[in-house]
């Protein structure tokens, strides 16, 4: 896995001429670099698992809309298994004091 510690350098293209941004700690705030932090880990293991990345040129249009509609959806069921978390969490306390 791809760890940081105390420093995340990222270099992206933003632009022809080559301009660079560089994302730290002390330039931007905890969930963005946070966020970057989990695209990097997401990326290296993307790379190990399936021995290509987003740059890939074998896939369509219609290829890479398939990939995302099926990643959506996972994503919609693991926000209803957790609502259904929730809900029992919620009748099992009726205080209202929640875990979450």
């Amino acid at each position: 896995m791809f760890y940081v510690y105390n420093i995340c350098v990222i270099l992206m293209n933003l632009s022809n001429e080559g301009d660079k941004i560089e994302v730290t700690r002390e330039n931007t705030d905890s969930i963005v670099f946070s966020v970057i932090n989990k695209f990097m880990e997401r990326s290296t293991f993307g790379m190990k698992k399936y021995g290509t990345n987003l740059d890939r040129t074998d896939l369509s249009v219609l290829d890479w809309i398939q990939h995302a509609q099926e990643e959506h959806m996972d994503a919609i069921l693991y926000l209803e298994k957790l609502k259904k978390e929730i809900g029992k969490e919620n009748k099992s306390n009726p205080n209202g004091e929640n875990s979450v």
